[in-house]
């Protein structure tokens, strides 16, 4: 498998064609996949904001006082409100905000970033996730002259960095796919003790979000795609499941029985 970032793009803003961008400075092959910063997808979406965007009510203005007598520093309630409004649940109200977005995806403030975001407070994930990556898989496949209909085609990843429970540090995360399934599904298969696996799902789209994050970097890299070459997903059931469902997901549901005791923490 070969990984490599896309060179030279300039700053997105609202508007911009993501997959002409990309085009004119790679070479897009049947069976790539090619994977795409949230961030540059929200900026070419117009998801940036402003905390005045976000007038706090009552909810956000009691949440952030909280938070700021935990933390120390000061906590603005309007991001707390645009928090609030970015989510369908709130997870967690303290020590931090875990939140679930719109799309399943569970995370810290729901996504909301406030760096690289030049004129603007924040930056909010796309709204739709796949339908974003479904619209630049099809601008890139008119623009490298692909048929959709022809050989192994090309894949598009939208993806973020967050956090994992149980351990420390950020990693590669999918957001939304199109071109591919979510996940190989080996249930069914065989181990080399010809034993049958009964529980295996690999979730192929978030393991190269992972790789690609190593390439794409953090901060200040600006290299927020990339082409990744010679890889296949094989002879396997594939699986479109992602975002654990609400019934199944044991840590959410242990979450919503503990509540944060600020005394506990001193």
């Amino acid at each position: 498998m070969h990984l490599q970032a896309v060179a030279d793009l300039p700053e997105i803003r609202p508007g911009d064609d993501l997959a002409a961008l990309i085009a004119d400075r790679t070479t897009v092959e049947d069976g790539d996949v090619v994977t795409i910063a949230s961030t540059v997808v929200s900026k070419a979406e117009g998801r940036q904001a402003d905390l005045t965007d976000f007038p706090a009510g009552p909810r956000a203005r009691e949440i952030a006082g909280r938070l700021e007598d935990l933390s120390g520093e000061e906590k603005d309630p309007r991001f707390a409100q645009a928090v609030l409004e970015e989510s369908t649940e709130l997870v967690t109200d303290a020590p931090f905000l875990l939140t679930e977005t719109r799309f399943g995806h569970v995370c810290v403030n729901a996504g909301i970033d406030r760096s690289n975001v030049p004129d603007h407070d924040l930056l909010l994930l796309p709204k739709r996730p796949t339908e974003s990556a479904e619209r630049i898989r099809t601008g890139l496949l008119e623009a490298s002259n692909l048929d959709p209909d022809d050989g192994e085609n090309v894949a598009v990843i939208v993806t973020d960095t967050c956090g994992r429970p149980f351990r420390f540090g950020q990693r590669g995360v999918a957001l939304g796919w199109a071109g591919m399934p979510a996940s190989r599904d080996w249930r069914g298969e065989t181990d080399r003790d010809g034993r049958e696996m009964g529980v295996t799902v690999q979730s192929v789209v978030d393991e190269l979000s992972s790789a690609a994050n190593l390439v794409t970097g953090e901060g200040d890299d600006g290299t927020p795609a990339v082409v990744v070459r010679d890889w296949a997903f094989g002879d396997h059931e594939g699986s479109d499941n992602l975002f654990r469902d609400l019934d199944g997901d044991f840590v959410r549901h242990a979450l919503r029985d503990w509540r944060y005791d600020p005394e506990e923490r001193r």
